[in-house]
C-alpha cells in the first residue's frame, strides 16, 4: 500500500483570480488536515510559452505568497518551485520514452492551445502532459485534485504508470493515481461571458475578480458583470441555458459554502440587482484579507525565498530518493 499523498500543481501566471481560488486553493486548504500534501509552483510548464524572465521570478514569488494568504501552512506542506528539483525534467525524459506518441496527439488541451497553426508550437507544449505525469508520480501520489479540464492529463499520467510497472516488471511501483473532484464546486466562469473559464489570458480585467482587488474593484467588476433580464429563479432548472446568471449564483454559493438550492430558495424571485449587492459583500468579505495578506507577505521577499528553499530541500529528498530507485529498475547508472 502506497502513503496517502496528495501532489497539485499551480502554474506562476501572477494575479491569481476568484476562479484559482474557489476551483483549487480552496480545495488545498480544506486537503492539509487529512493527507500528506505537496503543492509545486510549476514554473517548467510556464515556459512551454515564452515567459519575460523577470516577470517569471515575481510570479512565483507571488503564487507562494498567495498560497500562503489563503491558509496553506508551510510547515505541514511541502511548498516548492518545480524548476529547483531537477528529477522532474529526468523523469520526465523517462516518460517521453514510456509515453506513446498516439497519447499525445489525443490530448485536447495541445490542440486547443496549439490552434490551427500546431506546426509552430513548441514540442514542450506537446509533451507536456508527461512532464505533468512526472510532477505527480516523482512523489509516488495517491491523489490528486483536479478540475474536469485536467482529467484526460490525469488519465495519461495512469496509463504512464501502468505502462511502466508492466514492461519494467516492478508491479505497484508506481500508484494508480485517483482524482479528486469536488462536484459541489464547478468552473468558474468569465464575468463577461458564461461559456467562457474566468482566466488571466482574457484581455479584459473585467472578466475575472484577482486576489488582489481592492473593495471598490470588486464591487465594480460584479456590478457591472452580465446578467439577463429575467428574476432570479426559485428552481435549479430555471438556470437552464443562462450561463452568466447560473455563475454569479455559482460564485455566491461557493464563497458561502452553502448549496446552490439554498442560494435560490433566498433569493428566488428577486431581481439581480439586490443579488450582485448581497454577492459584492461576500466576495469583499472572502477576498479582500487574501489580497491584504499577499500585499504584505510579497514586501519581504526574503522570506518567501526562505520558504521556497526549505519546501524545495523536502521534495528533494523525497524525489532524489525515488528517482535513483526508477534508474535501477531502468538499468540506468546513477553515481550522484
Amino acid at each position: 500500500m502506497h502513503k496517502k499523498r496528495v501532489f497539485s500543481g499551480v502554474q506562476p501566471t501572477g494575479n491569481l483570480h476568484l476562479g484559482n481560488y474557489l476551483g483549487a486553493m480552496k480545495k488545498f486548504v480544506s486537503l492539509q488536515d487529512e493527507f500528506e500534501c505537496i503543492y509545486c509552483i510549476v514554473d517548467l510548464h510556464a515556459i512551454t510559452n515564452k515567459q519575460d524572465p523577470e516577470e517569471l521570478r515575481k510570479n512565483v514569488l507571488e503564487t507562494i505568497a498567495s498560497f500562503i494568504a489563503v491558509g496553506l501552512d508551510p510547515v505541514k506542506n511541502i511548498i516548492f518551485n518545480q524548476a529547483s528539483v531537477s528529477a522532474h525534467s529526468e523523469l520526465a525524459w523517462v516518460f517521453n520514452c514510456v509515453a506513446r506518441i498516439g497519447w499525445m496527439n489525443r490530448m485536447t488541451q495541445f490542440k486547443e492551445k496549439a490552434g490551427i497553426n500546431k506546426e509552430n508550437a513548441s514540442v514542450g507544449l506537446l509533451v507536456y502532459p508527461n512532464l505533468m505525469a512526472a510532477d505527480i508520480l516523482l512523489y509516488k501520489a495517491t491523489h490528486v485534485p483536479v478540475g474536469e479540464d485536467q482529467k484526460q492529463h490525469l488519465e495519461l499520467t495512469r496509463d504512464i504508470a501502468k505502462k511502466f510497472n508492466n514492461d519494467f516488471k516492478s508491479e505497484n511501483y508506481f500508484p494508480i493515481v485517483e482524482p479528486l473532484i469536488s462536484k459541489e464546486i464547478p468552473r468558474v466562469m468569465s464575468l463577461r461571458d458564461g461559456k467562457k473559464k474566468m482566466s488571466k489570458s482574457e484581455d479584459s480585467d473585467q472578466s475575472r475578480i484577482n486576489l488582489k482587488d481592492s473593495k471598490d474593484l470588486i464591487n465594480q467588476k460584479i456590478k457591472k458583470a452580465k446578467t439577463d433580464n429575467n428574476s432570479i429563479p426559485s428552481d435549479i432548472n430555471g438556470l437552464k441555458n443562462r450561463h452568466e446568471a447560473s455563475n454569479l449564483i455559482s460564485i455566491y454559493a461557493s464563497v458561502n459554502n452553502i448549496k446552490v438550492s439554498e442560494v435560490l430558495n433566498e433569493f428566488g424571485g428577486k431581481n439581480f440587482s439586490t443579488f450582485k449587492s448581497k454577492l459584492v459583500e461576500s466576495v469583499v468579505e472572502k477576498i479582500c484579507p487574501i489580497g491584504e495578506k499577499i500585499t504584505k507577505l510579497l514586501k519581504d521577499e526574503n522570506n518567501l525565498n526562505e520558504i521556497l528553499e526549505n519546501g524545495v530541500k523536502n521534495a528533494d529528498l523525497i524525489a532524489t530518493k525515488h528517482l535513483k530507485e526508477i534508474y535501477k529498475i531502468l538499468g540506468l547508472t546513477k553515481f550522484t
